[in-house]
């Protein structure tokens, strides 16, 4: 595998306004405010639909587009710091894994993911890295619910479990590359 590089540009997948605050669907929103802490203010960029924060040199980024049409405020911020592919990390849910499993990869299908599938469309490309976060999987036909639903209350230990090791996997990511990173966290 080809060493990806220092990430510049890490998009945080969510859904925007105070009634999807704390739902699974905004694990990703939950990841990048984890690493704006304390370092960087968010501000709305409202021509590109996004709350952005940079620390240091890496952008973070919550598209407020909702969801489905992600990848429209990714790629705008992208092409305005002249950010390639390469260089973005996407950090959202996976239904698919368990509560607080997280999943690294360099590239790969979008997997049913709506928000994920507008990131690759626009960047025009399957190969983007990805952080995917186990927020266990719903009853059959109950998919929407389940994500858009908050955590239970016994759920919430396992829940910032996985936000702390999501960010030591970044900064892995960051610090000793993804390969050492995926070694690490998968």
């Amino acid at each position: 595998m080809q060493p990806l590089p220092r990430f510049r540009l890490i998009v945080g997948l969510g859904n925007p306004g105070r009634e999807y605050e704390d739902t699974r669907h905004n694990v990703g929103f939950m990841v990048v405010d984890r690493l704006a802490m304390g370092k960087a203010e968010w501000r709305r960029e409202r021509a590109w639909k996004t709350l952005l924060a940079k620390v240091g040199d890496v952008v973070l980024c919550k598209p407020e587009t909702f969801m489905n049409l992600s990848g429209q405020a990714a790629t705008a911020v992208a092409g305005f710091y002249q950010i390639p592919p390469e260089a973005v990390l996407v950090v959202l849910d996976d239904m698919a894994l368990p509560m607080g499993r997280l999943r690294l990869r360099p590239g790969g299908s979008a997997g049913g993911h709506n928000g994920l599938k507008s990131i690759m469309e626009h960047f025009g490309t399957q190969q983007l890295a990805r952080l995917r976060l186990g927020i266990g999987g719903a009853v059959e036909g109950e998919a929407v619910g389940h994500v858009l639903g908050k955590f239970r209350k016994d759920e919430k230990p396992a829940l910032e479990e996985m936000l702390e090791r999501s960010e030591f996997a970044i900064t892995t990511a960051q610090r000793e590359g993804f390969e050492a990173a995926m070694n690490a966290f998968n």
